[in-house]
Formats: C-alpha cells, structure tokens, sequence
C-alpha cells in the first residue's frame, strides 16, 4: 500500500504546475491533499481528476481558505466528513475514508501564523484533536493521519532550529502537544520509523535563500495507531518536484487495502 499526502497552497495553482500527471505516475493507493481551496463543485472539474481513482472532498465555508480532499483507487466503506467542532469543520479541515480494518484521513491543521488570534486558534484545534486521537485509541480498527500540521516536533526537523525555537510552528507548547501524540497516546510517525536523518523537510520559506541552503521545516506527517507501525516499509520526502511550499510525504507499507 502506498499513501502520498501533500499540502498543495491551493489545488488550481498546483494543477498548472504539474501535480496531477505527477500523481498519476505514483502508483499511489490512496492521495491526501491538504489546502486544496477549492469547493467540491470546482474539483468536479475533469482537470482535477485522476484515471482509476474516486475523488472526495470537504470544502470551508468559504472555499478559498482550507479544504481538504482524498484520491482512492478503492471506493471506500464510507467517508465522514469533519470532526465535530467549529474550527475543523467550518474550515473544511478534515476528510476521513474508511475501508476494511483501516481508516485513512487528509487532515490540515491552522498555521498560527498572523498573530495572536490565529495562534491560540491553532491550540485550541490542537487541544479539541488532541481529545479524539484519545478516544480513537479505543476502536477496533488502525487510522491513518495524513496531516499538514504547521508544525516541527524535533530539533532535526528544522534548519538552524535555535533560530526557530520563538516561532509559531516549534513553539515548546507545539513540541510538547506533539510529544504527547506519539508518547503519552502510543501514536507513530511513519518517517522516524524507518529514517532519523536530519534535512528531511517537508516545506520552505518562499525565498531563494531558503532554497538553495535547504532552510526547511518538516511540517507535513503520516501518523499511525500503534498496530501499524511494524507496517511501514519505506517513506521519501524528496526536495523536487514540488508544487507548492510542501513537499510530497509518500510511504509504503505492507498493507493489502481492501474494502
């Protein structure tokens, strides 16, 4: 089973740049994007979508900001839309496909970038997930969490990260929520599975600086239920080809997907 996520800073944009014939040479099972803003009526459009592959899509309220959706070879059990509470489901943040013994989710957490407000929103979303991933734990089924979370868990996950420590993605209170997410609940992070290499970035700053010295974060994550992690085979974060500030997580696991 190979899973790719990617938080594409507006699908229409990605499209021109390429994303979509890139996608289809994947081989991927299932694709979660993030950040798609585009309503569910715009990725009707047969220039978004893949051959062999079901499209799905949770729109904001206003479809320029947020949204996420999911590509899938199979056609799944069920798809659940949101999460229950306003700064998710409001802002299109969280889209859930549900096949056999296996639930895999797109998920995009906010930035916190722009200020106090936007910040504290940021950790009021992260406390309000914080109580479903505890109650997941509880099910009889594995999940998968492809997420976009604006945020950096380890000093390796950051260029200069003496730097960063001030900065809204790799605050303590950001590190710590994280800690608690693959500690205290059992969660896995597929890539630090099979990789502890450091410059595995997975978004830059838009500068040609960042660029050329790899100034990245690793913002970008697939997250496990504690059964799936003797699963995980292989995972690449490669710099190029990108198509927003993000770059493509794709993993593989040795997994049948089955409805």
């Amino acid at each position: 089973m190979r899973i790719i996520n990617l938080n594409v800073n507006g699908i229409q944009a990605a499209a021109e740049r390429g994303l979509l014939s890139w996608l289809q040479a994947q081989n991927a099972d299932v694709i979660c994007l993030q950040d798609t803003r585009a309503s569910a009526y715009e990725l009707e459009d047969p220039a978004f979508q893949l051959d062999g592959y079901y499209l799905y899509a949770a729109e904001a309220e206003v479809p320029s900001q947020g949204g996420v959706a999911i590509y899938s070879r199979l056609q799944p059990k069920a798809v659940i839309s949101g999460l229950g509470f306003e700064l998710c489901d409001r802002y299109g943040r969280y889209l859930q496909a549900d096949f056999d013994k296996l639930s895999i989710a797109s998920l995009l957490l906010p930035s916190g970038h722009g200020g106090d407000e936007q910040l504290n929103q940021k950790f009021k979303f992260m406390e309000d997930f914080a109580h479903y991933l505890d109650k997941q734990r509880r099910k009889r089924r594995e999940y998968l969490y492809c997420g976009s979370l604006f945020l950096a868990h380890q000093k390796l996950d950051v260029k200069n990260w003496r730097d960063c420590q001030q900065l809204p993605g790799f605050l303590p209170p950001e590190r710590a929520w994280m800690d608690q997410v693959l500690g205290t609940m059992g969660y896995v992070d597929a890539l630090r599975e099979v990789s502890r290499e450091g410059d595995l970035y997975s978004w830059w700053p838009d500068s040609e600086q960042a660029e050329t010295l790899n100034l990245g974060w690793r913002l970008d994550y697939q997250l496990l239920t504690p059964g799936m992690r003797r699963f995980v085979r292989a995972a690449k974060l490669p710099r190029q080809p990108r198509f927003s500030q993000h770059a493509p997580l794709t993993v593989d696991y040795d997994w049948l997907l089955s409805v």
